[in-house]
């Protein structure tokens, strides 16, 4: 309806008696768009998390969560359109119901993943019931507004906007560095729902309480308390609803649960009678350690590589100290740097009882050197650091060449002539030969390169096992080095890796160990045994196994035939940053 303007006639509106006055009124419903919009993405991020941790593959479940939520926001947007007339009763009790399904989310989608086993459907339904929730509150929001001072629409939607998007932004911020690490995704989205139900249902119920009737008014307080106490009882609840949860999904004997950003890591056994074998290492709720039989897996990665020069080592991941034990037990290690995957599994790998017993106290070893950071970016480094020397005191030849007297041979090639130099190609950057320096990557090269890192088949940890990261690891192989990779259990994972590798002018060998795990699962482990030589690298034993030695000669050759039957017809392209084939 048009009135003698021509302009669209708005809705009847009551007088309002605010109880202060126009401008401060506006301010508040303004600031509880900040606080619902803040809460809202908060809600969107949480969702994100655990539907990352709890299916797998971050990037599809961020873009099934994000695209079914602003689908169900049109829908609430339209929905909304019924409720002008009343509208603010109809945000008071859009919001309890935003405040209860969103704090609530968390907590559903983890008991229905640890009773029932699957929670994508679950997530679906939650990520569509927030996002109509979260769409009802703007056409609300913008018809309060013009209730308390009528302004043009582009003014009003330019109010609620800017007050919006902030609000997003200190969400997001308060999500990724307040809520997760201090609160974790249970009781944070318990917190997020209680400010939610305060500052959005409750600051509009007072500051237009007399747009309600005392019927209303006791209705939708009511419903508002109601939701804070629930969401305080499952605050008070939440330790006892985690511990059995978490029996629920790896057993009763869980020792250690600890929350490490967006990821689970759980102990299970390898205390008391049973001893090391009952030992289970969960993470991101996928087993990745099992006592009884992780010595195949770990043997299989480290011993090939080992059959060379070994006197530096690096380990990429490994932070459980397994794939340590078995370099240490080789005679002629001189150093040993790790750069473990997670701060917090390295933690456990030091001081855990049982993960200690199992990895032989390894960390414990004065050749052994343990460096913070993600592998990537320490890689990085240590490439940048040879750059310098490079332009700077001319430490490092061209890739191949020969630097002449006193200095050693750069790049994957042959070592320097001269003296001063360790003869191997192992050789110590900085001249001396002395123990290597942790904390300054780029002064050296190593023998052995094991790459015992996080399932490629995440995507946050595909860069892991892309042409750049495996460019970069070639630089920090020394020449005559070897590098072991763990390329997942799939085919396509492995050949993926091998042809990545093949871009940085390493050749492989490839090896799978295959059969069934001790803790009753299908065992399918891939392995790249990776060289810069001009032939693949001879996939053998050392001669002098050491003591414990599980792995044969003759498995070890029943791995690469199982490999070779898997090779597909056509090569596969490699994996990059840009285009991560490895989670294809």
């Amino acid at each position: 309806m048009l009135d003698q303007r021509g302009r669209p006639r708005a809705p009847h509106q009551l007088s309002l008696a605010l109880p202060v006055p126009a401008r401060a009124a506006r301010a508040l419903v303004l600031t509880a768009v900040f606080v619902c919009a803040a809460c809202g993405l908060v809600y969107e991020l949480e969702l994100v998390a655990l539907a990352s941790y709890l299916v797998g593959d971050s990037v599809t479940q961020a873009s099934l969560v994000l695209s079914v939520m602003v689908f169900a926001m049109g829908c609430g947007s339209l929905l909304a359109k019924r409720l002008r007339n009343r509208p603010a009763a109809a945000f008071v009790a859009v919001e309890s119901a935003l405040a209860l399904v969103g704090g609530l989310s968390v907590m559903t989608l983890y008991a229905v993943f640890a009773w029932y086993g699957q929670a994508r459907f679950a997530m679906i339904g939650c990520a569509f019931a927030i996002g109509v929730l979260i769409g009802a509150e703007v056409p609300l929001l913008m018809t309060l507004v013009q209730r308390i001072r009528r302004q043009d629409a582009g003014g009003a939607v330019a109010d609620l906007f800017a007050a919006d998007y902030v609000g997003a932004l200190v969400g997001g911020l308060a999500f990724s560095f307040l809520l997760l690490p201090y609160l974790g995704q249970l009781t944070g989205a318990l917190a997020t729902g209680a400010v939610n139900a305060v500052a959005g249902g409750a600051t509009v119920l007072w500051l237009f309480r007399g747009d309600l009737s005392g019927r209303a008014r006791g209705w939708l307080l009511t419903a508002n308390v109601g939701v804070l106490a629930l969401l305080a009882c499952a605050a008070v609840g939440a330790g006892p609803f985690e511990r059995a949860a978490r029996h629920a999904v790896y057993g009763s004997r869980v020792r250690v649960a600890e929350q490490t950003g967006a990821e689970e890591i759980v102990l299970t056994g390898g205390t008391g009678a049973s001893g090391v074998s009952s030992l289970r290492l969960y993470v991101d709720g996928d087993l990745a350690v099992c006592g009884a039989d992780e010595a195949v897996y770990h043997q299989a990665l480290v011993e090939p590589a080992l059959t060379g020069p070994h006197a530096r080592v690096l380990i990429l991941g490994g932070g459980d100290g397994l794939a340590l034990r078995e370099v240490l037990r080789h005679q002629g290690v001189e150093a040993v740097t790790v750069v473990p995957d997670d701060d917090e599994l390295a933690r456990l790998g030091r001081t855990d009882p049982g993960l200690t017993a199992l990895n032989g106290h390894a960390f414990d070893d004065p050749r052994v050197r343990e460096v913070g950071g993600d592998a990537f970016d320490w890689l990085r480094r240590a490439t940048s650091q040879s750059a310098e020397r490079v332009s700077g005191a001319g430490a490092f030849g061209s890739a191949g060449a020969d630097t002449g007297g006193g200095g050693v041979a750069g790049g994957v090639g042959a070592n320097a002539g001269g003296g001063g130099a360790r003869g191997d190609a192992g050789a110590d950057t900085g001249g001396g030969g002395g123990a290597p320096d942790a904390g300054s990557p780029g002064r050296q090269r190593y023998d052995v390169i094991i790459a015992d890192l996080p399932a490629p088949g995440a995507s946050d940890s595909a860069k892991l096992y892309s042409q750049e990261f495996y460019g970069l690891t070639a630089h920090a192989l020394a020449g005559g080095g070897r590098l072991a990779v763990h390329a997942g259990s799939s085919a396509h994972t492995l050949w993926t890796t091998d042809a990545t590798l093949h871009t940085v002018s390493l050749r492989t060998t490839p090896y799978a160990m295959t059969g069934t795990r001790a803790c009753g699962s299908s065992a399918g482990w891939n392995f790249l045994l990776a060289a810069p030589t001009s032939a693949p690298p001879h996939l053998a034993l050392p001669n002098r196994p050491p003591p414990g030695q599980s792995l044969t000669a003759a498995g070890l050759r029943a791995a690469a035939r199982q490999a070779r039957r898997t090779r597909p017809a056509r090569p596969l392209p490699p994996s990059t940053l840009l285009r991560p084939r490895i989670t294809e």
